[in-house]
């Protein structure tokens, strides 16, 4: 049989999410140089565990930027309209949103996530603290291009896209979903997104290799996740989590390191492994306020004004869409 044909049988049997995250795998094995996209980290278990990441005294990322959006709350909130509808792309748990939503009467918010169960809890929570707030929770890639409800298609837009989830992407990438961006939510629109900045390599390489182990595990449960959802037979004892920085190319690499010679199987799919051999699964980019600005060019929107901690470890912009 060949073995090929096989795997494409098996990969056409499963749902198309999982068909879809088969896909990725495989390929992404398959290459001389192993990969796998970090969009599947967040399954149940790692979106409990980045949780916890953004906990950790190491990763100033996500305090940095509450605390950016706490003390300008007032400024970037001032500029969305008050009918306008707030789409927040990747939405996750609500901390971010609640402080615009606190600091401005918004008419509606659009959650945009690719686990519908876990944004339609976050939705119902929203709704029970700001009754007069229409929640229209929408299940997507928001990679991709989607539909927005119909009850917001007439209203001003405006994105928001906290984190430091844009550095995930390679800058190409990057422009190209701020533009996706600027297409679902149209003419005039604006964005508010969270740019991690490039800092000393002393501080970067902590927040992704905590003391306390929890990073590795976070990546370590994307092979769990393949083992669970795709029948592999991976042993994660037999690989090590490293986190490095590459100056050259401005980013934090993660890599699950093989610490052995070994063959791992997935739906049939073999694939063999060196000592010392990597899956490079997550890229962090980090950016200069100028670097930042022409790849916003780049991708149609203009820089309207950008929000930074005293220490110039994070910053927030407002775009305006050309």
């Amino acid at each position: 049989m060949n073995m090929h044909v096989d795997v494409r049988n098996r990969v056409h049997q499963l749902d198309p999410q999982t068909q879809n995250f088969a896909t990725d795998i495989l390929e992404g094995l398959s290459q001389p140089r192993k990969t796998l996209p970090p969009k599947y980290f967040y399954d149940d278990l790692g979106s409990e565990l980045f949780v916890g990441i953004t906990k950790l005294p190491e990763y100033y990322p996500t305090r940095t930027e509450l605390g950016i959006l706490r003390a300008r709350a007032g400024e970037i909130a001032a500029l969305i309209p008050p009918d306008a509808a707030l789409v927040e792309f990747g939405a996750g748990a609500t901390t971010k949103i609640r402080l615009l939503l606190e600091a401005r009467d918004i008419a509606a918010y659009v959650p945009v996530d690719i686990s519908g169960d876990f944004i339609a809890a976050q939705a119902e929570e929203l709704c029970a603290d700001f009754p007069e707030l229409a929640v229209y929770p929408v299940a997507a890639d928001f990679t991709a291009p989607f539909a927005l409800p119909e009850a917001v298609r007439d209203r001003p837009k405006v994105g928001f896209f906290p984190g430091s989830t844009l550095g995930n992407f390679e800058p190409h990438e990057a422009a190209e979903l701020l533009r996706t961006f600027r297409d679902i939510l149209g003419e005039g629109a604006r964005l508010i997104v969270g740019v991690d900045l490039e800092k000393d390599e002393r501080l970067l390489v902590p927040a992704y290799d905590d003391a306390a182990g929890v990073t590795a595990e976070f990546n370590l449960n994307l092979l769990a996740r393949i083992n669970r959802e795709l029948g592999g037979d991976i042993d994660l004892r037999a690989f090590k989590h490293r986190a490095v920085y590459n100056r050259d190319q401005h980013r934090i690499e993660m890599h699950l390191v093989s610490q052995r010679d070994q063959t791992v199987r997935i739906l049939g799919e073999r694939f063999t492994f060196t000592a010392g051999e990597s899956i490079h699964t997550e890229n962090s980019y980090k950016y200069s306020l100028p670097r930042f600005r022409d790849l916003a060019e780049q991708a149609g929107w203009s820089l309207q004004q950008s929000w930074m901690d005293d220490d110039g470890l994070f910053s927030v912009h407002a775009l305006q869409a050309n």
